[in-house]
């Protein structure tokens, strides 16, 4: 492994792709090695990077030692597909510079379709409760090469996407967590199963001694463990909840059945690090959630309202959908390639849909026959319809829940403007006041 993390040294090497990865990557690299940068979109290079950028034609007639891919590019659908295609064993990751840079240090390492940055905060949160000196690090938090004053007993929460872990070579974790598995990203992975085979690519490469964690009666990944040698220990996590464990629960957050599941992976995982119960549930109890990922903006005995917006696919609303009555669902945007909107019938009676944005007909095919719903051209129109109803209907409590089930592209940037914006109408339309006060 010490030849491996000296290949950062006196190398020639490109970095294919600038955004937030691709600078972490550059600024720890750049001191003992010669790079150089490549993006699609020139305009992504700032102009005090361009003496280090390189244009298309004279790739080919260098010879680069490694080539770090930021996760955001499809080396298979990018400019330099054909490049890529020729060099595909000099393709590395960001999270394989850091493994071979930090071998020795404790890894945590969360992915799954939906929860992952509630449980790797909910998990960083509980282990600095306990005094270690941990780092949030990867999708949420710092970026995983920007990290500094590392010591050898430093551990790392790492959130990890099917993106990253895709392209990763080197990169290994003690302990490997996949919260949940549904379609998602099939634009890019193409099928279902290749989406699983990357997240699974997690679990596959542990060393002796790891652990990984996953869903118990998750047929998915039960059918990649038969196909698959594995090294690592199998800890398979009942979901189920007991009344001993939520008496323990003082916090509102965890009634969902979202959160209780990865509530449920952060205490079998804390039993493997032998952590302390009590302090546990300190955390757990005093927890605040992220912004727009099932975040209570209100709630009283008349009303409640969640600002879901992280919510990008039909898999990630679902428990939210299971845990109420009387529920006002706010969904739309631009939806992701072979979701399907899979729900018991029992549950169809508590909703009630309001679908918004240019891609209805989509919702519209998915909904039908089963949940009442009506359509609108953006999110305020729809809020405006949900105040009428909640009146007309004069049922408490009011959940009303903004979950998209999509992407936010169609309209928005991305899903903390989305999510911005549900709480500047909720606000403006006095939605607070004119249901409280019905």
């Amino acid at each position: 492994m010490l030849e491996l993390a000296n290949q950062f040294n006196n190398q020639n090497i490109l970095i294919y792709g600038f955004g937030k990865s691709g600078r972490a990557c550059f600024k720890y690299l750049r001191k003992n090695n010669k790079i150089e940068i490549y993006d699609d979109k020139k305009s992504s290079i700032p102009k005090n990077f361009k003496k280090n950028s390189i244009n298309k034609t004279k790739l080919t007639s260098v010879n680069f030692d490694r080539i770090v891919v930021s996760p955001g590019i499809d080396i298979n659908k990018c400019t330099l597909k054909k490049y890529l295609s020729k060099n595909k064993s000099k393709i590395i990751s960001e999270l394989d510079i850091f493994y071979l840079n930090n071998i020795k240090n404790k890894k945590i390492t969360i992915t799954g379709t939906n929860g992952k940055s509630t449980t790797s905060k909910l998990l960083h949160d509980v282990l600095k409760k306990h005094g270690k000196d941990v780092r949030l690090v990867g999708n949420i938090g710092n970026p995983l090469l920007l990290e500094k004053n590392i010591k050898p007993k430093t551990i790392f929460v790492i959130e990890a996407s099917s993106y990253q872990i895709e392209y990763s070579k080197y990169f290994k974790t003690d302990f490997a967590i996949i919260l949940n598995i549904s379609p998602n990203h099939l634009e890019r992975h193409r099928t279902f199963k290749n989406y699983i085979k990357s997240k699974f690519g997690l679990i596959k490469s542990q060393k002796k001694n790891s652990f990984a964690f996953i869903e118990k009666n998750n047929n998915f990944l039960k059918e990649e463990l038969k196909k698959n040698k594995i090294n690592s220990k199998i800890i398979k996590v009942n979901l189920k909840i007991s009344n001993k464990i939520k008496k323990k629960i003082k916090n509102s957050y965890f009634e969902n059945k979202n959160n209780l599941n990865n509530l449920k992976f952060v205490l079998e995982i804390s039993k493997k690090l032998k952590l302390k119960n009590q302090k546990v549930f300190k955390v757990v109890n005093s927890f605040k959630e992220l912004n727009f990922r099932q975040q209570i903006l209100y709630k009283n005995k008349k009303l409640l309202i969640i600002n879901d917006s992280k919510s990008t696919n039909f898999s990630s609303s679902i428990n939210l959908l299971e845990s109420y009555k009387n529920i006002y669902w706010l969904v739309g945007g631009r939806f992701k390639k072979g979701d399907n909107f899979v729900l018991n019938k029992k549950y169809y009676k508590n909703i009630n849909a309001y679908i918004f944005g240019k891609r209805k007909k989509f919702f519209v095919k998915n909904l039908i026959n089963k949940i009442k719903y009506k359509t609108f051209d953006n999110i305020k129109n729809a809020l405006v319809e949900i105040i009428i109803d909640a009146k007309k209907k004069n049922l408490s409590p009011v959940n009303i829940i903004f979950s998209p089930s999509a992407a936010s592209f169609d309209q928005f940037s991305n899903f903390e403007e989305r999510g911005k914006n549900f709480n500047y109408l909720v606000r403006k339309l006095k939605i607070i006041s004119k249901i409280n006060g019905r």
